[in-house]
């Protein structure tokens, strides 16, 4: 009875826990679901656009001044790129055109291949398009505040519109075939997009869209469903065209399709045909949460967006007015939005007599209906000003109204006498922008959408919204700049031509934004830029300072506020701690007033004196009447000690950290404090009570400086044997002796009568002698129950001249320390042994740096710096040291000396992309070989 009782418990529990599961995997299928669901209408925000398009353009910005000044920037045909001269005026005339004018880009042969790695003769065969989409894709990074390097291996997206392949072929013709082997990557339409991800390291889907004029907006509609769908967390989207041969103005010749004077006129009842143009445009897109969980800016957001085909029309290439229609209302369905809440539509446009009516009869019938009184939809388009860009037309559109629903103003379209009388311009509410004004906002958001139709049939339309209101954090505002008002701008380059360049870039930037805040431009140097290995830091106080150091470094002059050098690989970093002779009156007190982190460190250290002396270390410091003097052994060497440690800390705040540390006599106190063998209340009573043991050895000995080696200075201390000794081996030609007064005299007297340097030091007591014996057992009895731990940084004893266990320091060690001799040289020598090369004094004044880099002048990439400097601004000498790590290839955060900015608040500034070289590639075959030039800067 009992086991039918228990196999029924059995059977109901296994039932109740299968229930469980199928809920538990139900709910899982709902949150999975409605995630999907929220992807797919999330908004996809524009973080950054970066593009090239004639009349000089080379930005948004030139871009925009361009529209709203109502600028026409169609030219004559380029006289660079070796076309024959086509013109005639017969539209018949076989292999001609009768049209001269386009919108071209200048200087479309320059590329900066060394920049991107790229050997000469490949560059040579690279398709202008794929390297405009190069040089463009990294700006957009860059005006993003992304750093392209740190993006290496993320799935970020590349899609290209692209739609000419023709460049390559040029080279063919000719009877020089020194490029075969590169031409079919270097123009091939696949590849476009591919060198991208390539050369950038991006791992998210590429893909080159050719769907000829709607190649940017198909290309933008497919990277926004990548995001939506998490197939990538960001996408690069636009396009490119570059017509390296006049083909397409014969082509269209034939046709008749091209307007006489190469403008667009765009929906005007004097259009006749269409006028080429050529540019390139990339935006850089990601989900609208993502963007400001990173702290991107958010330009405009793309609700939605739509790409269909003209299906069996009444032509292969003739529009199709139904499906214009059609992929318009998909898109304002993609995007939840109605069509009357939509202000402005950037229109294809392209001039013609049949394409402009059906298209307004399209956009008359979707956004023309059912319109508030007095809100017309506005129509324009941007190809009256630079023409027909083809494959980049779309995405110029894209550009043109995020710049439009920022400022707040719709541009005019130009060639417009009277609009068109081919469309029934009363059959709905639209209105042509024949003159500029102003975007008033309505009820909502400013709405847009951008339009582009191409030859092959393939529409595209895309939903854009200007940037929705952050939401309110507690984003903290902007921390200081360095110390005092000094601030470094942080500029690198791959060698020392482009660091100069990018220097006189950043000093036109200067010039042109005056009321930028040198911090926050500081700030965004180091956060949103590309380190190269030549790098320079500028240090100024103020914009006057910071600009003359920047023309001193574009001019390649040398300057105090400019620290230059090349990076290398550095390895670990040494903290050395000296002994007594760094301090000086006021040290530490302007580095006290401005850096928290030393401040709070030499609090602490009050703090843990307090319980061993009766004198206030701050006041030491600060100068306070009354105070104490540095002339006091039981004074000097804990306000050393406190000193050292926070200068240490202040390193450390920035980001450089020991990978071993060591000391000199009483600096093996802080050296053993900093790598984690003493507390911070151990180590002060050591150095507080044994200085006070000091006090009993003065006026009993003396100690002298000799500038020779420790062999030298040993056979000459013969006569005086016991009574004065080597206390300390410093370097190759530094040595210092301890021993009674008056021996001591006798024997500089001696050195300087053989021609040796040398000097007494000014102190009154004989360390490292054998009259230290006398505080033996007051020192050792004092610390006897002292306890250190075993360290993770390497400590490197100057009483041994070798790494040891820091478990032994202890009461012994320490008398022992002020006892012996102080190997300095031989511990140094083993660390260079042990491969450490960067060497940083952690004083108030450099007593190590000359003897350390006399034994290392002859090591490759070494680098010996000291904190700060008796007679010198302490905040000028330890950020230039801290430069001086910088330019080197040492490891600095920049973010931490900058205090607390949050990136896409206010301190972020849009500076200057990088200063690529307009170096004019050069081939000297092939029919049209008009690459030939000089490197011209840019």
């Amino acid at each position: 009875m009992s086991d039918s009782v228990d196999r029924t418990v059995d059977g109901a529990d296994r039932v109740e826990r299968a229930l469980r599961t199928l809920i538990e995997e139900r709910d899982r299928l709902r949150q999975e679901n409605d995630a999907l669901k929220a992807g797919r209408g999330e908004p996809i925000a524009v973080v950054a656009m970066a593009c090239r398009y004639p009349g000089g353009v080379s930005s948004p910005e030139d871009l925009w001044d361009v529209l709203r000044g109502g600028v026409d920037v169609v030219d004559e045909f380029p006289a660079d790129r070796g076309w024959r001269d086509l013109y005639d005026p017969d539209p018949d005339a076989v292999g001609r055109s009768y049209v001269r004018h386009g919108g071209f880009l200048t200087d479309v042969a320059d590329f900066d291949a060394d920049f991107f790695g790229i050997s000469p003769r490949e560059a040579l065969a690279v398709d202008p398009q794929q390297r405009l989409l190069l040089e463009t894709s990294w700006e957009l990074f860059e005006r993003a505040g992304i750093v392209p390097a740190g993006v290496r291996g993320a799935d970020i997206g590349v899609f290209a519109g692209v739609s000419s392949s023709e460049y390559g072929s040029r080279f063919l013709e000719g009877s020089k075939n020194e490029l075969e082997g590169y031409l079919l990557h270097g123009s091939a339409l696949s590849v476009a997009s591919g060198r991208l991800a390539y050369e950038l390291g991006l791992t998210g889907p590429a893909v080159s869209v050719d769907t000829a004029c709607s190649s940017s907006l198909v290309a933008m509609h497919l990277a926004v469903q990548s995001l939506r769908s998490g197939e990538c967390s960001l996408a690069l989207a636009g396009g490119v065209s570059v017509m390296s041969t006049p083909a397409i103005f014969v082509e269209f010749s034939r046709q008749r399709g091209l307007s006489a004077d190469g403008r667009c006129k765009s929906f005007a009842d004097s259009a006749d045909g269409t006028g080429w143009a050529e540019g390139v445009g990339m935006l850089l897109l990601e989900r609208l949460s993502d963007a400001r969980r990173n702290g991107h800016p958010v330009l405009a957001v793309v609700r939605g967006s739509a790409v269909n085909q003209d299906g069996a029309s009444n032509g292969l290439t003739a529009p199709n007015g139904l499906a214009q229609e059609k992929v318009i209302r998909q898109a304002l369905a993609n995007a939840g939005v109605a069509a009357r809440e939509v202000d402005m539509v950037e229109a294809h446009g392209t001039g013609t007599a049949l394409g402009d009516p059906i298209e307004a009869g399209a956009l008359l019938a979707t956004y023309g209906q059912e319109r508030a009184a007095g809100r017309p939809l506005w129509l324009g388009s941007m190809k009256s000003n630079i023409g027909h860009a083809q494959a980049a037309a779309g995405v110029a559109g894209l550009i043109k109204a995020v710049m439009a629903m920022r400022q707040g103003f719709l541009p005019k379209t130009l060639h417009v006498q009277e609009p068109s009388r081919h469309v029934d311009w009363s059959s709905g509410t639209v209105e042509l922008l024949v003159e500029g004004r102003e975007w008033t906002s309505a009820d909502g958001p400013r709405r847009a959408g951008v339009s582009s139709f191409g030859v092959s049939g393939t529409n595209a339309h895309v939903i854009l919204e200007e940037e929705p209101p952050p939401e309110q954090t507690d984003e903290r505002g902007p921390g200081p700049a360095v110390a005092g008002g000094l601030t470094p701008w942080v500029v690198s380059g791959k060698d020392a031509a482009a660091l100069e360049r990018q220097a006189g870039k950043l000093r036109d930037f200067a010039d042109a934004e005056p009321g930028a805040d040198v911090a926050d431009v500081g700030w965004s140097l180091v956060s949103s830029r590309s380190g190269f290995d030549h790098r320079a830091v500028v240090l100024g106080r103020g914009r006057d300072e910071l600009r003359r150091g920047l023309a001193s470094l574009s001019d390649g002059v040398e300057s105090a506020g400019v620290v230059r050098g090349v990076a290398g690989d550095l390895g670990g970093v040494v903290f050395m701690f000296p002994g007594q002779g760094s301090q000086w009156v006021g040290m530490g007190r302007q580095l006290y007033d401005t850096f928290p982190v030393f401040a709070s460190t030499l609090d602490e250290c009050a703090a843990a004196l307090a319980e061993w002396v009766d004198w206030s270390l701050l006041d030491v410091v600060r100068g306070v009447a009354g105070a104490p003097s540095l002339d006091r052994v039981d004074v000097v060497q804990p306000a050393l000690f406190s000193v050292m440690v926070s200068m240490a800390a202040l390193w450390r705040s920035w980001g450089v950290e020991p990978a071993a540390v060591v000391g000199h006599s009483q600096g093996e106190m802080a050296a053993a404090h900093v790598c984690g063998a003493l507390s911070l209340r151990d180590a002060a009573r050591i150095v507080a009570l044994r200085s006070k043991a000091l006090v009993d050895l003065i006026g009993h000995g003396g100690m002298a400086s000799v500038a020779e080696s420790a062999d030298f200075v040993a056979a000459h201390l013969a006569p005086w044997n016991d009574r004065v000794s080597v206390a300390v081996v410093n370097g190759p030609r530094s040595v210092v002796v301890s021993g009674e007064p008056d021996a001591l005299d006798e024997f500089v007297e001696k050195m300087k009568a053989e021609g040796a340097q040398a000097r007494r030091i000014s102190v009154d007591y004989a360390s490292h002698s054998n009259q230290v014996t006398r505080v033996r057992d007051q020192v050792i009895g004092q610390l006897s129950d002292v306890r250190p731990k075993a360290s993770a940084l390497p400590f490197y004893s100057t009483l041994y001249g070798e790494t040891i266990d820091t478990t032994e320091l202890n009461g012994d060690y320490w008398y022992n320390n002020l006892r012996e001799k102080v190997l300095f040289e031989s511990s140094v020598r083993r660390l260079v042994d042990d491969g450490f090369r960067v060497f940083i004094e952690m004083s108030p004044h450099p007593v190590l740096t000359v003897p350390v880099q006399e034994m290392v002048e002859e090591v490759d990439d070494a680098v010996v710096l000291s904190s700060s400097r008796r007679g010198r601004g302490e905040v000028e000498a330890v950020v230039g040291s801290l430069a001086q790590l910088h330019v080197r290839g040492g490891v600095v955060d920049w973010d931490a000396v900058f205090g607390a900015r949050r990136r896409g608040g206010s301190a972020d500034v849009r500076l200057p992309a990088a200063a690529l070289l307009a170096e004019l590639l050069a081939h000297s075959g092939g029919s049209g070989g008009a690459l030939e030039g000089a490197p011209r800067g840019r």
